[in-house]
């Protein structure tokens, strides 16, 4: 057996399993999995649910003293039912604690044809966050033949053997479940910027625009054809439930899987949530969005269900185009977007206002100034009147070691939307 854990944390493991299970059974689960459907269904007067992502302090909230497993198997299984219970012990915001485990495939995508090293260094507090790419492609004319098609490869029988390992460990109170995204990731300037830079980007586009067309249409085809791949392998799963269609943005909705699925036959891409981004382009225009990035996104969007589209670029200036995605249904709005604009914009439709509150404040302060973190979520409440609104806090990199700091952030921001939902 290719995983091994000691007999105490064995133990230890089945119960922290049994506490994720009880508390996936507790009514306020269920009460927020409805809030969700109501708000990806399109409810009537669905109530924003308040989300605090947590991996990226995971200096505070997940360090070291707090872990008991030695082995490595151990560990990793202890990270995954430790994030979730601590999750509700610490922070109470709106996750939905579920009765599963959750793993992926085992598959390899190479993705280019190429590797694209990084390197990333290690900050005072020894958490590792910058980090820069060594780009592949020096001059792109000369060097976008080296690019390849993707390949990508599933080890079925590992994958299952490591489920079966993981039911008898856990399964007692909870369910093992492989659940996968779309695979084909429709963030094409990333991959972009990490082949040649995000200041070669910009300069290719007046210099040689030929040439980008060409590299945005490849990256588009291997977007697509990795989708594709996994749908042809069967390795899709259904997305509508307890995953996230992006940045902690959960799926509950019933408006997938699309007309036509069969639970005795493959999960279709048009089945499945998926996620798309450009923060890499926000120092473009509008116009040079439309004609370099536009098409390529399009087609990305095309085959699957429902879109949740955005990272911390501002959508503002994009509007025109974004608001033209194919299944369009969630927008990220970060802290440079005008979110009067987009606000007036989604009115009337059922499109999502993912509100990405300002990070600064629960990372920048020691503690936490309420007052003014009050009035940030209120500004949004009110712009946001008649709009399906979420908000998600992410890229918090520090709260200085103070838990109650996202604690009293989730308390706060709950009290101003029961006001505002309840006015």
């Amino acid at each position: 057996m290719e995983w091994q854990i000691p007999e105490p944390e064995r133990k230890y493991l089945r119960e922290l399993a049994k506490k994720q299970a009880e508390y996936a059974a507790l009514p306020i689960m269920a009460e927020r999995r409805k809030m969700w459907y109501d708000l990806n269904d399109a409810g009537k007067g669905a109530r924003p649910p308040f989300i605090i992502e947590t991996w990226t302090f995971d200096r505070d909230f997940m360090p070291a003293s707090v872990f008991k497993c030695q082995s490595e198997t151990g560990r990793s299984i202890e990270g995954q039912l430790l994030r979730n219970v601590r999750n509700h012990e610490l922070l109470n915001d709106d996750k939905v604690i579920t009765d599963t485990f959750v793993i992926g495939w085992f598959a390899d995508i190479d993705e280019f044809g190429l590797q694209v090293e990084t390197e990333s260094i290690e900050d005072a507090e020894g958490v590792r966050l910058g980090y820069k790419f060594h780009h592949p492609i020096k001059d792109l004319k000369r060097d976008i033949h080296l690019l390849k098609p993707s390949k990508g490869k599933v080890d079925r029988r590992k994958t299952l053997e490591w489920k079966s390992f993981l039911e008898e460990l856990l399964g007692e109170w909870l369910k093992v479940e492989i659940r996968v995204g779309t695979y084909g990731c429709a963030m094409l300037t990333h991959r972009v910027v990490a082949l040649m830079g995000m200041e070669a980007f910009f300069t290719a586009m007046y210099d040689t625009p030929d040439a980008v067309h060409q590299l945005m249409a490849y990256l588009r085809d291997n977007c697509l054809s990795m989708m594709h791949w996994a749908e042809s392998e069967g390795l899709l799963t259904l997305n509508n439930g307890g995953q996230s269609s992006f940045g902690s943005s959960y799926n509950w909705t019933t408006r997938l899987p699309a007309p036509g699925y069969a639970a005795d036959k493959p999960v279709r891409l048009r089945d499945m949530w998926g996620g798309a981004n450009s923060q890499e382009t926000v120092g473009v225009s509008p116009e040079m969005f439309h004609e370099f990035c536009f098409p390529y996104y399009r087609d990305c969007c095309e085959p699957v269900g429902l879109i949740y589209y955005g990272c911390c670029e501002p959508a503002h200036p994009f509007w025109g185009d974004i608001s033209r995605l194919p299944h369009l249904k969630k927008v990220s709005i970060s802290k440079w977007c005008d979110e009067a604009f987009v606000a007036d914009a989604m009115r009337g439709t059922e499109l999502v206002f993912s509100r990405k509150p300002d990070p600064n404040f629960l990372s920048v302060d020691v503690r936490l100034d309420e007052a003014a973190w009050a009035a940030h979520i209120r500004k949004t409440l009110e712009v946001t009147r008649g709009v399906f609104t979420e908000f998600i806090v992410r890229d918090v990199y520090t709260v200085h070691g103070n838990l109650e700091n996202p604690r009293r952030a989730v308390e706060i921001a709950r009290r101003e939307i029961d006001r505002h939902w309840k006015g």
